[in-house]
């Protein structure tokens, strides 16, 4: 497949660690040379789920440090620096070339320094007498984090609080739209393609898919652009197509339960730059790390998790039976006469055995480690009948509803108040109708739960708008829409679009149904109305043009403002996987949120709108 963001991000990485040298043959960078490496936070973050501690030394990195730390002077040797460009690591970094702490600085930023900021370094180095000791500096454009071979974040906290605060100003709304468009404008730099971009209209979505297009055309008027190679796509006349979606599209996708491996285990464990942390067996906590170098992570992430627990007993045996194998072939057979054959036979088997060691060991540290994430996983499933959640959710999400001891049953039994606030959270959206009484009834559960309402009654309030918005007629619909974007902050409208997207009975999500109409690029009544945009094309009206039709599309990039998940991330591999010839999808996001942090960030909106202040008095006896 031609899009792979993991390895191109990883190749940019050790070039830059390569002083910015090309590499040798091996994908190694000269180790010959002793350097340095200074990152800051942000960029410890990128470099974390790709390069391990261990392999830096390979690429010649003796020292590491975050650059907010005291660093001693270490003389002849090269610093490579991996930093965002702002204000604090740019003056950070005059005063550590004004100490001479390094022989030479090689500056690499995560995204393209802005003019201002690199005439303060220019002024500040010099001013210093320092300048000499600043050998290069490069704009690296690789400010997101890939996860996996097609999942990666821009790692932007918040954004769905701010596109939504009712406070927030044309100005703010601005500066995290251009945030998110520099995040994705790095993205397909370091593929080199430019894609067809398609997107709902209005709210954040399109804002997003303007801006870009815009810097896109922009950046292509200059001679010795990042595309100009074309990364292969020059020859291949198929471009990828790129979706963005608002996180309000489909609301549940980021709130719902979910009984598949990989879900479970980001929102149970709380999965987070590819690691995490669980009780092992002897008490203490025991720190795994879950990616590409996992085969059991990668072949059963998509699997429920009854059937990941079968896995594992099957992995267990297969062991087993193996290492008795290896055991019966060199314990030689018992009381028969030796002779000189034998032994030439033996020794084969003992070289064979003695191979086979490390793959044995190997996999029963995988095993190992696998049994102890599902058993602490049982155990929180048992504690709080997750399955249960699960299935009346998705239960709710097609029947459109539930009966109310139902209901009332799961809210007064097990689980924590996140769960029933968003099981509280999924009736909200899943009903056709909201009844009054009923709605009044759940809230009053959950306060008698002592769980602080204020997500439940914004998602409450938003949807009795949608309600409202839906049985308006058309021409004053827009007054509306117009009114409630003004009392509700920017994306209202994309709220209205996309709150009715319920699951159809096979479960598959609305993003997944949508990708797959905009990859397949035939007309379609659900997408013809979404607007495209082709940076390579002249410009004509925003958003239209026939050449959408050039599908079906063999690679898609699907992004999702305010928030994704690995709910999603699974349903679009499983699409990608279950088309013929198999297509890639990448999923990326601005930040990957679990439900209960996601859910908070419903709470946050709505006490910012007054909202759910019945509750607080609760929770503060709490």
């Amino acid at each position: 497949m031609a899009l792979n963001l993991r390895q191109k991000q990883t190749e940019c990485i050790i070039r830059m660690l390569n002083l910015n040298q090309p590499v040798n043959p091996s994908g190694t960078a000269n180790e010959e040379v002793y350097k340095i490496l200074i990152y800051d936070k942000f960029c410890q973050n990128i470099l974390s789920p790709l390069i391990h501690v261990k392999d830096l030394r390979k690429h010649g990195v003796t020292l590491y440090f975050l650059i907010d730390k005291d660093r001693k002077p270490v003389h002849d040797v090269p610093a490579v620096y991996f930093v965002q460009p702002n204000n604090p690591n740019i003056q950070r970094i005059v005063a550590d070339a004004s100490r001479s702490l390094y022989d030479s600085f090689h500056l690499n930023f995560s995204s393209s320094i802005p003019r201002p900021l690199l005439e303060d370094l220019a002024s500040g180095t010099l001013n210093s007498d320092s300048i000499h000791r600043i050998s290069k500096v490069h704009d690296q454009y690789l400010e997101f984090v890939t996860l996996e071979d097609n999942l990666f974040s821009l790692s932007q906290k918040s954004t769905y609080v701010q596109l939504n605060d009712p406070s927030a100003g044309d100005k703010e709304i601005e500066d995290i739209i251009e945030r998110v468009v520099n995040g994705l404008f790095c993205v397909l730099a370091t593929l080199a393609a430019v894609p067809i971009i398609r997107c709902p209209r209005g709210g954040p979505a399109e804002m997003v898919a303007s801006a870009l297009d815009q810097k896109l055309r922009d950046h292509l008027l200059s001679k010795n652009n990042l595309f100009s190679e074309g990364g292969g796509f020059v020859s291949s006349f198929q471009r990828p197509i790129l979706c963005i979606f608002d996180r309000n599209f489909e609301l549940s996708a980021g709130i719902q339960h979910d009984f598949r491996y990989r879900p479970l285990v980001h929102d149970i464990l709380g999965l987070k730059l590819n690691r995490l942390s669980v009780p092992g067996e002897k008490g203490g906590m025991k720190s795994f790390e879950l990616d590409s170098s996992d085969p059991f992570w990668m072949a059963n992430g998509s699997l429920e998790f009854p059937e990941v627990a079968v896995e594992i007993e099957t992995q267990l045996n297969k062991y087993k039976k193996d290492v008795d194998e290896v055991n019966k072939r060199t314990g030689g057979t018992a009381g028969a006469e030796f002779d000189g054959t034998d032994l030439i036979g033996n020794t084969k088997h003992l070289m064979n055995a003695v191979n086979s060691l490390p793959e044995l060991t190997e996999r029963k540290q995988v095993i190992d480690k696998h049994t102890n994430i599902a058993t602490v996983l049982l155990g929180e499933i048992k504690e709080r009948s997750l399955d249960a959640y699960v299935k009346k959710e998705n239960d709710m999400m097609v029947r459109g509803g539930i009966d109310r001891n139902e209901l009332m049953s799961v809210l007064k039994g097990k689980g924590t108040k996140i769960d029933k606030l968003r099981f509280a959270i999924m009736y909200i959206i899943s009903s056709e109708t909201i009844n009054p009484s009923e709605a009044e009834a759940v809230e009053a559960a959950l306060r008698e739960s002592e769980v602080d309402t204020s997500a439940f009654q914004y998602v409450k309030k938003i949807k009795s708008l949608n309600v409202s918005l839906a049985s308006a007629n058309s021409a004053s619909r827009s007054n509306i829409v117009d009114w409630a974007e003004k009392l509700y902050g920017q994306s209202i409208s994309a709220v209205t679009a996309g709150m009715k997207n319920l699951l159809s009975g096979d479960r598959q999500l609305a993003l997944t149904r949508t990708v797959e109409a905009l990859m397949e690029g035939k007309p379609n009544p659900e997408i013809d109305s979404y607007l495209v945009f082709d940076a390579r094309a002249p410009k004509s009206s925003p958003g239209t043009s026939s050449s959408h039709l050039k599908g079906p599309f063999k690679e898609a990039i699907v992004f999702m403002i305010g928030g994704g998940n690995y709910v999603e991330y699974g349903s679009l591999q499983d699409l990608a996987q279950h088309q013929q010839p198999a297509k890639q999808v990448i999923y990326g996001t601005t930040e990957i949120l679990t439900g209960m942090e996601f859910v908070e960030q419903l709470s946050l909106l709505g006490q910012k709108m007054g909202l759910g202040s019945s509750s607080a008095a609760a929770s503060a006896t709490h």
